[in-house]
């Protein structure tokens, strides 16, 4: 598929004053459930080495990447690893083995991980960029909660936004010259979540409010390993 998307990710020096700015931009007082999360997370046992894998999964424009850095605020600054700086142009979900050589092994190992970050703009990958093995480390974008993924995560989050609505808000954020690339986008997203859903195996819904967030029990809960069906030709997801 032949897209083109202008890179919103930091780039590597950004990402060295990226707490910085997340402290910022966000005021301590998000509401009590951010931080009530946050408190749940840190009392979480390790899922990848020493590390708290969190995937925060949802539709495109569903608003992962605000709700991620407000819960890295929450988490003292918990590293935040952005599946666009995974996938490529030629790759939107196929990215799979990429992230557990760069990323999932080097944790299972107790190492700092080291991933090439991509550029939209010039069509390749960057200079490696370093994420600690921190006690808590999320992973946000479409596709967080896949199939492959799902074993290394002590928690899967999915941000509660109906696809029309939140493909709505990001094509009125990306402006009219992200026109093609949202229309190969949002076909791309239809056949990965039909092939591998999320929403079933979320353990928990975050549904953004005026104020702050509201944190729901998802259709996993956290009743361990559960079987999800539907009728006729429908998705299904072992969780």
């Amino acid at each position: 598929m032949s897209v083109t998307k202008e890179c919103r990710r930091p780039s590597a020096v950004e990402s060295a004053t990226a707490a910085r700015r997340r402290r910022a931009a966000f005021a301590p007082d998000q509401g009590t459930a951010i931080h009530a999360l946050a408190a749940r997370l840190r009392r979480l046992p390790p899922s990848c080495g020493p590390v708290r894998l969190i995937g925060i999964d949802g539709h495109a424009g569903s608003g992962k990447t605000t709700f991620a850095e407000r819960l890295a605020v929450a988490l003292d600054d918990a590293p935040v690893l952005h599946l666009d700086d995974i996938a490529t142009h030629e790759e939107l979900f196929d990215w799979t083995g990429r992230l557990l050589t760069q990323v999932i092994e080097p944790f299972g190992r107790g190492e700092t991980a080291h991933y090439l970050p991509y550029d939209w703009r010039a069509r390749s990958f960057g200079a490696p960029r370093p994420l600690p093995p921190a006690p808590v480390v999320l992973v946000e974008g479409v596709g967080a909660g896949r199939r492959a993924l799902r074993p290394y995560l002590a928690r899967l989050l999915w941000l509660e936004v109906p696809n029309e609505e939140a493909w709505a808000r990001g094509r009125s954020r990306d402006g009219e010259e992200q026109r093609e690339f949202w229309a190969g986008w949002v076909a791309a997203e239809r056949r990965h979540f039909a092939e591998d859903p999320s929403r079933p195996c979320a353990d928990l819904l975050v549904r953004q409010r005026s104020e702050g967030y509201e944190v729901l029990p998802g259709p996993a809960g956290t009743s361990g390993s559960t079987l999800f069906l539907t009728h006729g030709n429908g998705p299904s997801a072992v969780c």
